[in-house]
């Protein structure tokens, strides 16, 4: 029997099970939809939390835990254990080997973004995604003392314009208890252009302007009776005493471990070092229980969808015994009949599959402004990754595999039961 004649009869079967059959195959979109989505976020998301710094060979703070020092200089999430003093910013600038040091002082905020305290060379050295240098949207850097310049995700959400004045705040969070700086107003004087770091959620003033904020201040709280204005401020001694963290570049990349014995060695106080993409490593490890846990929800939807498809093919083979007697009555034999139910199964699966990868696309070209705009996260479905071809492999083996056992069955029934089937 020729195959075509076969491959017509068995689409005209389908085609009278085609609602049993569609609901098959939205069962199975789904849960190709969930395996590529769920394995494409972590992916991008991985990418987005990696390309946060690059270009910075050494991160210093004062000593906690490398995963903690990354979370406060990098991310702006949570608060150091002790500053670091600027004697020893200026000590590791003169170490042997470093080419620039990029101090960082937080603490402040503004209505719940994070404000840093830096100096110009943050805008020349900091790097972030394929060493991408910081690029301003419009506007200039900060030049005078109480000038900033925001992140686009900052400006973009609370519509911030170029020479708009805003107050900063005391301490972080959204909530502020009276403790804020509205006595020194900042003008906004540069807009960021969009990076989907960490920077785009920032407020960056200079670390003169950040001591000018607490020149009245002493612990956390303003001195009593004493009110030091934003013009009276300028005339003060602003010089930083301490900063939370700095960023450390090196000439030679090689130098790292050498540097960052001599920093952890520190006499004048105790300092700790640490190397971003190993930070990064450990970090990722603690996040990433819970991707595994996704990934492993979406292989249990997917083993469901298989047995769904299972389901489906054995309860319509009862209904298509007369069908596939009629098929051996005019010459198909077992293996043809079993071959035709195994390439059902591979077909429904494979229009699953189809119909799965085109809603993961249509909805990250929905969705992807959304995402970038409130989590800088891109997805980027052309990057097709080792674990998603494999997903795919056995999405289908797997269909292949569940409509397997149906077929065994049809070729297990005898001709004159197919004829005369019993009610």
């Amino acid at each position: 029997m020729r195959a075509g004649f076969l491959w017509g009869l068995a689409w005209r079967s389908a085609w009278n099970r085609r609602f049993t059959l569609a609901l098959t195959v939205c069962s199975i979109a789904l849960s190709t939809f969930m395996l590529l989505g769920v394995e494409r976020v972590r992916t991008d998301l991985r990418s987005s939390f990696s390309s946060a710094v690059s270009g910075t060979d050494l991160i210093v703070g004062a000593r906690t835990g490398s995963v903690q020092l990354l979370l406060y200089s990098v991310f702006h999430v949570g608060a150091a254990t002790n500053n670091i003093r600027w004697s020893s910013v200026e000590a590791l600038e003169r170490l042997r080997g470093v080419a620039w040091v990029v101090p960082l002082s937080l603490g402040d905020s503004h209505r719940g973004f994070p404000v840093l305290g830096t100096t110009p060379a943050y805008f020349e050295h900091f790097r972030y995604g394929e060493q991408q240098p910081l690029a301003l949207r419009e506007g200039q850097r900060f030049e005078d003392l109480y000038e900033v310049v925001i992140g686009a995700e900052l400006a973009d959400q609370l519509g911030y314009r170029i020479g708009q004045r805003i107050a900063l705040s005391h301490g972080t969070g959204e909530i502020q208890f009276g403790a804020d700086h509205s006595d020194k107003l900042f003008t906004i004087s540069g807009i960021l252009a969009r990076t989907g770091t960490p920077v785009d959620r920032t407020a960056h003033i200079s670390l003169q302007a950040m001591q000018a904020l607490h020149v009245d201040w002493v612990a956390g709280t303003p001195l009593p009776g004493m009110k030091i204005g934003a013009e009276e401020a300028r005339s003060r001694d602003l010089q930083p005493r301490s900063v939370t963290a700095a960023l450390v570049g090196l000439h030679n990349r090689a130098a790292v471990f050498s540097v960052q014995r001599q920093v952890n060695r520190f006499d004048d106080e105790p300092l700790m070092s640490i190397l971003p993409g190993v930070a990064l490593d450990e970090l990722w490890e603690v996040v990433g229980t819970g991707e595994k846990a996704l990934l492993l929800m979406s292989g249990l939807v997917a083993l469901v969808s298989m047995a769904g498809l299972m389901s489906v093919i054995l309860a319509g083979l009862n209904e298509r015994r007369r069908e596939l007697a009629v098929l051996r009555t005019v010459g198909a034999g077992p293996w043809q009949v079993l071959a035709l139910l195994a390439l059902e199964g591979s077909v429904l699966t494979l229009a699953g599959m189809a119909l799965g990868i085109v809603a993961l696309a249509a909805c990250a070209l929905v969705l992807n402004p959304w995402l970038q705009a409130h989590f800088g996260l891109t997805l980027h479905l052309g990057q097709t990754t080792p674990l998603q071809w494999l997903l795919l492999a056995g999405l289908l083996a797997a269909g292949w595999l569940a409509s397997l056992l149906p077929a065994w069955r049809a070729y297990r029934l005898s001709l004159a039961d197919g004829l005369s089937p019993r009610t």
